[in-house]
């Protein structure tokens, strides 16, 4: 039986050599194990320092995007508040140059000074109304340039204008007057209903062109009386 020994010693070294093996190989089934789980974390760790330093970047770059932000409103800021001062004083300068302009105006157009003037109230349809006028009791021509530079009195046929520009009864005046040279044109649209605003139309106009002592108004159909003492 001497084999059996032999079988017995044979086992005991296969086992040893199975279980040195079996050890070695989960040995390094945990070293994998181990090392993968190391790798793990060091990726989760550059992983997270990677987000980490992206968001202090994209922080960095929208604190920078907000500075340049608030100095391009500090920089309109400034232009805004230089185009107001130049905007002040191109105004007090213009109002300067106004104030000057009008007084310059108001000293060339000084009102002339008169004795009287009458303002006869006529329409586009009264011309033989005027010529009536013309024929009777109102100077023409020189005589009526002479009356106002030696007397101070002034006599116009006073009329406004048609609610149609350059119409043919505003021609027709124009070419009157050029004639007579006796008209006094109002800013005034004529019309029967707005004869009250006409008379007042003519005392701002009359009291504007002439420093008068009296200002007076009649209408087309009167005719003076020249039995009194009225001398022309």
């Amino acid at each position: 039986m001497t084999w059996v020994p032999i079988l017995c010693i044979s086992c005991f070294f296969l086992g040893a050599i199975f279980t040195s093996k079996l050890r070695s190989a989960s040995s390094d089934s945990g070293s994998q194990l181990i090392l993968q789980h190391r790798c793990d974390q060091e990726v989760k760790i550059v992983t997270q320092d990677y987000a980490h330093e992206k968001k202090k970047s994209e922080d960095k770059d929208v604190m920078e995007e907000v500075l340049k932000t608030h100095k391009a409103i500090e920089s309109l800021d400034k232009s805004v508040s230089m185009l107001q001062k130049q905007l002040s004083t191109t105004h007090s300068s213009q109002q300067i140059l106004d104030a000057t302009s009008t007084n310059s105006s108001t000293e060339g157009n000084q009102r002339k000074k008169v004795f009287m003037v009458i303002g006869i109230n006529t329409a586009f349809s009264s011309r033989k109304r005027r010529n009536s006028l013309r024929e009777t009791w109102m100077p023409q021509g020189e005589k009526l340039e002479k009356l106002e530079k030696e007397k101070g009195i002034v006599i116009k046929f006073m009329i406004g204008h048609s609610s149609t520009p350059n119409s043919i009864l505003d021609k027709e005046i124009d070419s009157e007057d050029a004639q007579y040279k006796d008209f006094f044109r109002l800013d005034h649209v004529e019309g029967y209903y707005n004869l009250s605003a006409k008379t007042k139309s003519f005392f701002s106009s009359a009291v504007a062109k002439w420093d008068a002592e009296f200002y007076v108004k009649i209408d087309d159909d009167v005719h003076v009386n020249l039995g009194t003492k009225i001398c022309f």
